[in-house]
């Protein structure tokens, strides 16, 4: 099986995957925690590989658990695991410095939003093929926020309407996403953020509900329920 899906695609999805998800308690590492018996990445993998513009899937797996992780994805899709780093951004990298020749458009996805529907990943990549340096999925703030001092005493309340939540994937021309982790200094958590150091303009499409990311005990009892009604 070679390491691609759609001969004809133009996208390849990166997907860091080396984390140890201390949040969800312990355990193994969070991209092989058990979701309705599967482990998330088999469910993000899916879904990924399910979207018709994608060529190649890369993940950047923990050091230890890169056999492991290939044995795992093989039945799946086919897929190029690469060692991740030890920060989000190094595993970033790997992975991209593991895209082969083809694939103009890089995505970059939380193996924790596991649930993140392959409509999604096409609306995503094809405001890219439309001419956007890079776009990432939101959704409207729907809490009130407050902004607080040290102290914890509200400072005052935030306008929400022009603030959104961030999910992935998030997309990138495969030259700006390129060019911005070669210039990247400090270590940022979010890739729109390192393209945004280099002056590149960020757009936005609208997400997912299903975009879920899973960080927490109760987000892996929400991501259940959703499985559930899906089906």
């Amino acid at each position: 099986m070679t390491a691609q899906l759609n001969p004809r695609g133009d996208v390849a999805v990166l997907v860091p995957a080396a984390g140890a998800g201390v949040r969800l308690g312990p355990g193994r590492p969070k991209a092989l925690r058990l979701l309705a018996g599967e482990p998330l990445l088999v469910h993000a993998v899916r879904r990924l590989a399910a979207a018709p513009s994608v060529h190649t899937i890369v993940v950047a797996a923990p050091t230890a658990e890169v056999q492991a992780v290939r044995e795992l994805l093989a039945p799946v899709a086919p897929v190029i695991v690469v060692p991740g780093g030890a920060e989000r951004q190094a595993s970033v990298a790997a992975a991209l410095a593991a895209v082969p020749a083809g694939p103009t458009i890089v995505l970059v996805h939380d193996a924790a939003r596991a649930l993140t529907p392959p409509e999604l990943v096409e609306s995503v990549a094809a405001a890219v093929r439309g001419g956007r340096d890079a776009v990432i999925p939101v959704l409207p703030v729907v809490d009130t926020i407050k902004e607080v001092d040290a102290g914890e005493v509200v400072l005052g309340t935030v306008d929400r309407s022009a603030l959104r939540a961030v999910q992935t994937p998030q997309g990138f021309r495969r030259s700006v996403l390129s060019a911005a982790h070669a210039a990247a200094g400090d270590s940022l958590t979010d890739d729109a953020g390192l393209v945004e150091k280099q002056g590149v303009a960020v757009s936005c499409v609208p997400g997912s509900e299903y975009a879920v990311k899973i960080t927490r005990p109760f987000d892996l009892a929400l991501a259940e329920h959703l499985l559930a009604s899906a089906d």
